[in-house]
């Protein structure tokens, strides 16, 4: 069947995916409440009794809001890795043992043909990681909150069929607006999130003819806008001499209040 996948939110208040073979349904984070995750699993079709389990990126809220709540609701196993479960314990409440699993840093493990392998990240976190997924020769990666993008997370990107990345923020209306200068400095930094420009900058450097999409994710309300974030990713592509038609090559939406459609890894 392949990998198919839907963003249930993404964005600085929350962030839930759902990734899907036909064996195995997982949830990467649960960054919103559970009512409201249930909610946006109902305009898909599913309920949290679909969900085999749930991957974790890192312990900030807007990725852990809800994850203890309907971890328990559902009796659903939490995968995540040594650091992230040592920043987890106060924030989640209680978890059965059978349900906390270690999966660490660089490892990876099999759900039926699902295999999901994670890899380190830049982010003021414990442990932040990024997840990719394979399923024969389909490749989805999935990569937010990162402050910049190093060598080996290029390394972990590249040959994805579809990719997730940040594109947090337009620099300029970062420096503009009204965060404080502490607040603006940590996101602009190495351990913060990726710039419109620097995820046009990373995509420049990784795209071949295998990835054909790319949905520009954990936009933040306050300093980006999807167009915003679409035309200046391109242009930064284009700066750097990666052009591409639109048959060959999308920037895809994502929403911080509505899931995306279901996507297939494998469609043209």
């Amino acid at each position: 069947m392949g990998i198919s996948f839907t963003i249930l939110s993404s964005g600085s208040t929350g962030n839930v995916t759902v990734v899907h073979n036909g064996e195995t349904t997982l949830m990467i984070d649960a960054g919103l409440s559970a009512k409201r995750i249930e909610e946006l699993l109902a305009m898909r079709e599913m309920t949290g009794h679909n969900i085999d389990g749930i991957l974790v990126t890192h312990e900030h809220s807007d990725h852990i809001k809800g994850l203890g709540a309907i971890a328990r609701k559902y009796d659903l196993p939490i995968y995540a890795n040594s650091g992230t479960w040592g920043a987890l314990e106060k924030g989640i409440g209680t978890i059965p043992e059978q349900n906390r699993i270690v999966l660490e840093t660089g490892q990876h493990r099999d759900f039926g043909s699902l295999r999901v392998e994670s890899f380190a990240i830049s982010h003021d976190a414990a442990e932040p990681v990024g997840y990719n997924f394979y399923d024969g020769s389909e490749k989805l990666c999935v990569a937010t909150d990162l402050g910049y993008v190093s060598d080996k997370v290029r390394t972990a990107m590249e040959g994805s069929d579809v990719l997730v990345l940040e594109a947090n923020h337009d620099i300029e209306m970062l420096r503009m607006g009204r965060y404080p200068w502490n607040t603006k400095r940590r996101i602009l930094g190495d351990m913060g999130h990726l710039s419109n420009d620097a995820a046009g900058a990373v995509l420049s450097e990784i795209l071949t003819g295998r990835t054909k999409r790319t949905y520009l994710a954990h936009l933040s309300r306050d300093h980006n806008m999807m167009e915003l974030a679409k035309m200046s990713v391109r242009g930064a592509m284009e700066d750097r001499g990666c052009f591409y038609k639109d048959s060959e090559f999308r920037l895809c939406d994502t929403f911080y209040d509505q899931p995306t459609p279901w996507d297939k890894v494998s469609q043209s």
